[in-house]
């Protein structure tokens, strides 16, 4: 039997950043993971701390040039409704930063990540999935589909919404599901996008463009399913018009690539997301939709805690109870991300006019004033990053008001 300090099962985006910043922490790791399908054409946007983060992993410079920055976001009301809120910009000039991220295809950042784990010699790949898992005291089991055991200090679930890790520990799940399906696909343009990603808020959910490099953009548009179905049988042309329409044609002509996908909108939280030597990240943990550029951003804050808590004194063995102290550590951050989306998404739906009269005021607010604006921004970027600077932005504001 193969023995290793951890094992990151799930060959996702999230296992095998998981796998590099363990293994660069000075942790044995082995990768369960199946190779990757290469079929994805969807677009990640990482905000600033988690690009900061793959910066310390060298991985951000192998990426960079396959994404396009972040430096504007604006929402814009597409509703149909009396009450509707103002368009309002966010600039990440205003927190001092050249952009608030950057999106890039999965596939440009899967191949990095392929290259990174083949070169780093504290990963050990096994391709076989995992077919049983043992969890015990003093550490975690495996056997492979192929045959092989493998035995480990700490397992990591990154294996999907399914998990089998999670299964195995007895780890229960919320469910819930939205009336919605997500078109996703990318599209090329006639006019510069400025690197401005542009938000529209529909009565069926947001339409969300954000930009790739060039005159390339990528397309988020959260709809009814029965008009999704309609639309994905529609040519690439016809959708183009119809995008291009839903653009108001901010960015002229639009010409829709191949590889239209719809997928329907769920969500998942796990009861916890860790105990003794175990910790479930990434969709083994939680799922919800692609509004706000959440979920791989949350998937990182999972690794960056493991990374704390594993690798941060290396030479020693893994606590038997580090599984309970990521749960603990990860709790609020999750569960506050988690409603946030959620209760943004079942604003857009309502038809009960106090919450469309809560979320226009919220925007107005937003768009007047800019300190709050300020603090919204820093904690889109990082969590308790807005309300950490306040005391700075009212020392800076009282500064220019003596002066």
């Amino acid at each position: 039997m193969s023995k290793f300090e951890v094992a990151v099962i799930g060959g996702g985006l999230a296992g095998m950043i998981a796998a590099v910043a363990l293994a660069r922490g000075g942790r044995n790791v082995a990768l369960v993971a199946p190779p990757s399908p290469k079929e994805d054409r969807r677009t990640t946007a990482l905000m600033d701390q988690s690009i900061r983060f793959m910066g310390r992993l060298t991985l951000w410079e192998k990426l960079r040039s396959a994404a396009a920055p972040l430096a504007s976001m604006r929402i814009i009301d597409g509703t149909n409704r009396l009450l509707r809120a103002p368009t309002t910009t966010f600039r990440s000039a205003e927190v001092g930063l050249d952009a608030f991220g950057y999106n890039f295809p999965n596939r440009a950042l899967m191949d990095v990540l392929e290259a990174a784990v083949a070169a780093e010699g504290n990963i050990t790949r096994f391709t076989d999935m995992a077919e049983t898992i043992g969890i015990a005291p003093e550490s975690v089991t495996m056997t492979l589909a192929g045959g092989e055991e493998i035995s480990a200090d700490f397992a990591i679930g990154a294996d999907g919404r399914k998990s089998k890790l999670r299964e195995t520990a007895g780890i229960d799940v919320r469910t819930w599901s939205y009336p919605q399906s997500a078109m996703v696909l990318n599209f090329a343009h006639t006019l510069p996008h400025q690197n401005i990603s542009t938000e529209f808020h529909t009565e069926h959910g947001p339409f969300t463009q954000v930009p790739l490099p060039g005159n390339r953009s990528s397309l988020v548009w959260v709809q009814n399913p029965s008009d999704a179905a309609a639309r994905v049988e529609l040519s690439l042309a016809e959708l183009g018009n119809v995008v291009e329409e839903r653009m108001q044609s901010l960015l002229g002509k639009v010409t829709v690539e191949e590889g239209v996908q719809i997928w329907p909108l769920s969500g998942m939280m796990a009861h916890r997301f860790g105990k003794g030597r175990i910790a479930l990240i990434g969709e083994a943990a939680h799922v919800f939709p692609p509004i706000g550029a959440q979920g791989l951003n949350l998937s990182l804050r999972d690794i960056m805690a493991l990374s704390d808590l594993l690798s941060s004194r290396a030479e020693l063995p893994i606590p038997a109870d580090a599984g309970t102290s990521f749960d603990r550590k990860r709790r609020a951050d999750i569960m506050t991300r988690t409603a946030s989306v959620d209760l943004l998404n079942r604003s857009l739906l309502s038809d009960f006019l106090p919450v469309q009269m809560l979320r226009a005021a919220g925007l107005h607010v937003l768009s007047a004033i800019p300190p709050l604006r300020n603090i919204v921004m820093r904690e889109g970027i990082e969590p308790g990053r807005g309300f950490r600077d306040i005391p700075d932005a009212i020392k800076e504001r009282l500064k220019r008001k003596k002066a």
